[in-house]
């Protein structure tokens, strides 16, 4: 049984089969994927988050298709490669839809070490709304200034759509699924995860400010283009060197078991 358990920490040791920087970045992916349940941001099972293993052959971890991301380890994580194919033994299968979103992302961008994807309710109702993200929050100028749109194409089965995803997600670090929900992309886990923080804010900000039913105040073009300078000052280089520490904190005083 594959339940969430209140484990000590144990050290970021990895086993004796796993090199120890794939099992750090296996600890930090399992570490995601319990704060994006501990966010409220997951999907019952079906959304995904995965991470590129350092190496020339493009291989990258993504979760066990079926589990919770509460119940995710960095043990469970299942390795594949850019068909999909499992590298090592493991008895879980992956998200079809996954692969085909990851996959793409990952053998396009050498910078997308982590790629973040989620049905949050707030990202999948301002993907529905014909403009988007809105300049209406210190949150949404960050996004604004590094955000691709991609339009709808039914669940994310064929491989065809791969040329106009990566197409669409271009340089940016941010891309609104049209019906569908949001996606980063990071240098390292810690930085898809604290931009998928400021994306998912940034949709509930303005849902909740819509809802109030005035009239909406927007922030500047000029402002916005200036706020890529401003996102790495504030954030020490897109938050995973800030952030990211206190988040693992938080999480090991709560919900230690993504360690093992």
């Amino acid at each position: 049984m594959h339940t969430a358990t209140a484990l000590s920490p144990a050290p970021d040791t990895a086993p004796p089969s796993v090199d120890p920087t794939e099992w750090q970045l296996r600890v930090d992916l399992a570490a995601c994927y319990r704060l994006v349940a501990l966010y409220g941001w997951d999907d019952l099972v079906f959304t995904h988050i995965s991470a590129r293993v350092p190496g020339p052959e493009h291989h990258f971890l993504i979760n066990p298709y079926g589990w919770m991301f509460g119940e995710i380890t960095a043990s469970s994580l299942v390795k594949v490669d850019l068909r999909g194919r499992k590298v090592d033994d493991s008895p879980h299968e992956v998200n079809p839809a996954g692969f085909t979103i990851h996959s793409a992302v990952h053998a396009a961008r050498d910078d997308a070490q982590c790629v973040l994807h989620v049905h949050s309710v707030n990202g999948v109702a301002v993907s529905a709304q014909d403009e988007g993200l809105l300049p209406l929050s210190q949150h949404s100028i960050f996004v604004l200034s590094s955000l691709g749109y991609h339009d709808y194409e039914g669940v994310a089965l064929e491989a065809d759509e791969r040329p106009r995803l990566v197409r669409d997600l271009g340089s940016h670090r941010f891309l609104m699924l049209r019906n569908h929900g949001l996606l980063t992309v990071g240098r390292s886990v810690a930085e898809a995860f604290v931009a998928m923080y400021f994306f998912e804010t940034s949709c509930m900000i303005q849902v909740r400010a819509q809802a109030g039913g005035g009239r909406l105040r927007r922030i500047a073009p000029t402002i916005v283009d200036g706020a890529q300078d401003q996102w790495q000052r504030v954030t020490h280089g897109a938050g995973g060197a800030l952030a990211w520490p206190a988040l693992r904190r938080r999480l090991d005083a709560i919900d230690p078991g993504y360690r093992h």
